[in-house]
């Protein structure tokens, strides 16, 4: 029978290199359209041809060299991400060791030529008959990630809102991704980043490819969505029809029902456990991964739902002389994956049903020649119960159905024709043995390539903690210069009060008109500044500080404009005392609009020392007591004003009217 099916109700796409090299500038391309009757032909940019694979979107797009199309692995990548998601770039030739294209085409009876339309042609026709391996980088996980599609700016009076609109728009278009996918029956996790009013972004994690994914990326209003699949460790080779070769199953019945497949050579092909399936949806799954020789149990007798499995097949029964323990079940399944006790006993059951016809495995296949498959004739002699010799005769006879002739008496071979045969047979093992070599050198290769990824992985890893530690550090050196400065001005202030409190008492020891200011021994500290200007009042605020609650002194009031009033209302200091002129007209109502009492400084008896001055608290206490009683009757002022104003102009509206 012949597992390959045509494809002749597609449209597939063959390439070659015509001219050029796809590490140069401008590589063109042979390229061929087959649908399965009709042959399109053309020559074509790079460029051009990734608009066709656009427009087109072909089932493949088939090649003798996948390197052809791409300079490196990343810019492969990078191609297979752009390719449509129906479209699967197919290498005919073979996976990692392909073979010539000559060599595959007559081998399945397909034109061959040597000229680049000719290639094209060829791997056209042969990935539409499903020969070749698809080459994937991207596994059917995919992530759809909803976001902002505006930034949310640097602020404003309207900031809070705009941002909160843009994230309710994220939720809502989060929900509605959602609410799709549920409807789709697709499953899938959700990771959400809530912010201010809604989401920041939230990321859908599916099971499926961008293709089944009822949502498609792209920006609308506030939010946009992004598609990307999920990158595999590397480039992946799958083949396109699956052959199914023949297998040891292991079966572990019970509530959940478990799976294993085990080839030939104790590789362990798959596990698969469930709980809703029943026997025929297991029987299918085992079908669709080889033709199991024999089914085992890891208890004995065998349990009559495993028998069932093994009449399906018509395998070979195996159970262990007694029941398995679950220690020698572990030791022998360390270096298999598994999801759950129920797989592992599976698998353990077949890997040792596999160890127990190891040697008649052996056996049979010394004796089974090249050109024979040698799992038909295990799986007849085991499930079977035939000779070897019975089997390969039957096979024999099997591909030689027109010979009629009875059998002849082949004569006696030289001593030339014996060496001959001797050598090739002797050509034979090596060769096998070198594809053994080759395939472990492959093994080999492909746990360097890992092991250099984890390596590349914890270096990467290495550097971020390093780059965080001098952060750190850079911190915790910045934090110590800084609480060494807090305490440098913490003593200084300490020292600015001790001589303050000095001054005070110098002052009160040998001015001898101190008792015109210290009447009730209280004082206020005075900060004097020169002039009404922004710059003096800067100067002073440098010198001494100013803060809410002091006591202000201009030596010289006048000339300052709205500025300036507003950067000395913004000090909202206790009272402003005043000499040397007078306010002007804004000034004064500027602060007096802040409700920040202003007196002359000839009412208060100001004493001072150096650049120093102080007041007395009653005298300070006095004028502002003054300058409410001003202030109360400047508002009933205004206020009567305002009314005035208000019934003139009712009174001249009520005679426009009347006229």
């Amino acid at each position: 029978m012949n597992d390959r099916t045509s494809a002749l109700d597609t449209l597939v796409f063959g390439v070659d290199i015509q001219s050029g090299d796809v590490r140069g500038d401008s590589p063109s391309y042979a390229l061929v359209a087959f649908n399965g009757e009709d042959v399109d032909r053309d020559v074509v940019s790079h460029r051009k041809l990734r608009r066709l694979l656009d427009r087109e979107e072909p089932a493949m797009l088939a090649t003798d060299n996948m390197y052809e199309l791409a300079a490196d692995k990343d810019a492969l990548v990078h191609f297979l991400r752009a390719l449509p998601s129906e479209t699967k770039l197919v290498q005919v030739t073979g996976a990692e060791r392909p073979e010539p294209l000559s060599r595959v085409a007559s081998r399945h009876g397909v034109p061959y030529g040597k000229k680049p339309m000719k290639e094209a042609e060829a791997a056209a026709r042969l990935a539409a008959v499903n020969v070749g391996y698809e080459v994937a980088a991207f596994g059917d996980t995919t992530t759809v990630k909803v976001s902002r599609g505006r930034s949310t700016g640097k602020g404003g009076w309207s900031q809070d809102r705009y941002t909160r609109r843009i994230h309710g728009s994220v939720k809502r278009r989060a929900r509605d991704v959602k609410e799709r996918l549920r409807q789709a029956g697709i499953e899938f996790e959700t990771d959400v980043t809530e912010k201010y009013g809604g989401y920041a972004n939230a990321i859908f994690t599916v099971e499926a490819p961008p293709s089944d994914i009822p949502v498609s990326r792209g920006r609308s209003g506030d939010t946009r969505i992004e598609i990307e699949r999920e990158r595999r460790d590397g480039i992946e080779f799958e083949p396109l029809v699956k052959r199914r070769d023949h297998v040891v199953v292991g079966i572990d019945p019970g509530t959940t029902t478990a799976a294993a497949v085990v080839g030939l050579d104790g590789s362990v092909l798959d596990v698969y456990s469930t709980r809703t399936a029943d026997t025929a949806d297991v029987i299918e799954w085992l079908i669709e991964r080889g033709r199991p020789i024999v089914v085992a149990a890891d208890v004995t007798p065998m349990p009559e739902t495993v028998e069932k499995f093994r009449r399906s097949f018509d395998a070979a029964a195996w159970t262990p002389t007694s029941d398995l323990p679950v220690d020698e079940k572990l030791h022998r399944t360390r270096e298999a994956s598994y999801e759950n006790d129920h797989q592992r006993d599976a698998l353990a059951a077949a890997l040792f049903a596999l160890d127990d016809h190891e040697d008649q495995f052996a056996r049979i296949s010394r004796k089974v020649p090249p050109d024979i498959e040698r799992g038909e004739v295990i799986s007849r002699v085991v499930a079977g119960e035939e000779s070897v010799e019975a089997v390969l005769r039957d096979l024999r006879d099997e591909d030689d159905d027109e010979q009629t002739e009875p059998e002849h008496q082949e004569r006696e071979l030289t001593e030339d024709e014996k060496e001959i045969r001797r050598l090739r047979k002797r050509v034979d093992r090596l060769e096998s043995h070198v594809e053994d070599l080759n395939e472990t050198i492959d093994e080999r290769e492909a746990t360097i390539d890992e092991y250099e990824s984890k390596l590349s992985e914890a270096k990467r890893e290495e550097r971020r903690k390093a780059r965080e530690r001098r952060e750190v550090k850079r911190l915790e050196r910045e934090n110590d210069r800084l609480e060494r400065r807090v305490d440098t001005l913490e003593t200084e202030n300490e020292e600015l009060d001790e001589k303050l409190e000095r001054l005070k008492r110098l002052w009160k020891l040998d001015h001898s008109n101190f008792a015109d200011v210290d009447t009730d021994g209280d004082l206020v500290s005075v900060k004097v500044i020169e002039q009404f200007t922004r710059d003096a009042i800067e100067t002073t605020d440098e010198q001494y500080g100013l803060a809410a609650g002091d006591v202000v002194y201009l030596r010289d009031a006048s000339g300052a404009g709205r500025s300036t009033a507003e950067r000395l209302a913004d000090v909202d200091p206790r009272v402003v005392l005043r000499s040397g002129g007078n306010l002007s007209e804004v000034a004064d109502q500027i602060l007096f609009d802040h409700e920040i009492p202003v007196a002359p400084a000839d009412d208060v008896a100001i004493q001072e020392v150096d650049e120093l001055a102080v007041a007395s608290e009653a005298d300070v206490a006095a004028a502002i007591d003054d300058w409410e009683r001003r202030a109360e009757e400047r508002r009933k002022e205004r206020k009567a004003s305002m009314v005035d104003q208000i019934i003139s102009e009712h009174r001249a509206e009520t005679r426009s009217e009347s006229r």
